[in-house]
């Protein structure tokens, strides 16, 4: 299995644009897969540097609702016609976030799109195949980045805090291998993590994605007692971690002091080989 970072917040040179958003495409021995497509169409552009035809891609993910995991969307139907594209049933609602002078922004994606024939709305378990699922559904509660609270959703004629029902994360089984992947983790990564130990009997063998531990719109990090908790949580799994985007530079410093040889981070140019 080999993963390229498209899109992230960060890059390993100056060849490759970065962006807050991420996109990883991921080739196993049956697909072509993006998960995720970042806030632009700055992941196409990376992705020729990184030797991937988009119009090769024959399965997309976007794991939630938020213009930055799926702001791309159109730039892929412009270069791919032929790939089911995984979108959870409650994404296309409105989503907004709180900034701090009280007004809200629309981060949510471009509703006019949902009707395209290659869109495939997903609830809260899908088997594509013996290879690809897809999960959302968590039911843990347990060290919830706090910066969650000024994400919305519109609910009725009002705004209402976001549940993160709309976030889902990809299941990749191969040569006897599980790759967790996910967009956020919004609905905290313990939980996905023990949701997924609870679904397969053990963990997954590697872990990919950002994790919320940074907030955009103040430039500042989750507490270091909350990113401390979860950097324990995760030390007393078997998987190995890759973060990136949302988890932030200043908390991956915190996750790798505390888990060690554990996690490494993943940047716009980055190739791994599992």
């Amino acid at each position: 299995m080999i993963i390229k970072a498209l899109t992230e917040n960060t890059s390993v040179s100056e060849e490759y644009g970065s962006e807050h958003g991420l996109s990883l495409y991921i080739e196993t021995k049956k697909h072509r897969i993006l998960f995720d497509m970042g806030k632009s169409d700055l992941f196409l552009e990376n992705a020729k540097k990184m030797g991937v035809n988009i119009a090769d891609v024959d399965v997309a993910v976007i794991s939630h609702g938020h213009s930055d995991h799926g702001g791309g969307l159109e730039a892929f139907l412009n270069e791919n016609s032929k790939a089911g594209i995984y979108v959870h049933n409650r994404a296309f609602e409105g989503h907004y976030s709180m900034r701090t002078n009280r007004t809200t922004a629309d981060i949510g994606l471009d509703v006019s799109l949902m009707g395209n024939e290659q869109i495939v709305l997903t609830g809260d378990y899908l088997r594509i195949d013996d290879e690809l699922e897809l999960f959302s559904s968590i039911k843990g509660r347990e060290l919830i980045s706090l910066s969650n609270k000024v994400l919305l959703v519109e609910n009725g004629d009002r705004l209402a805090e976001d549940s993160f029902a709309h976030e889902q994360n990809l299941i990749i089984t191969e040569d006897g291998k599980i790759v967790l992947l996910g967009g956020c983790a919004h609905n905290g990564i313990v939980n996905i993590v023990k949701h997924l130990i609870e679904m397969k009997g053990r963990a997954a063998d590697y872990v990919i994605g950002g994790f919320h531990l940074y907030n955009p719109a103040t430039s500042k990090s989750e507490s270091p007692a909350l990113i401390g908790k979860i950097a324990k949580s995760l030390t007393d799994t078997a998987s190995f971690y890759y973060t990136c985007h949302c988890t932030g530079l200043t908390a991956f410093a915190q996750l790798k002091e505390i888990m060690k040889d554990k996690i490494q981070y993943l940047a716009t140019g980055n190739v791994l080989e599992i």
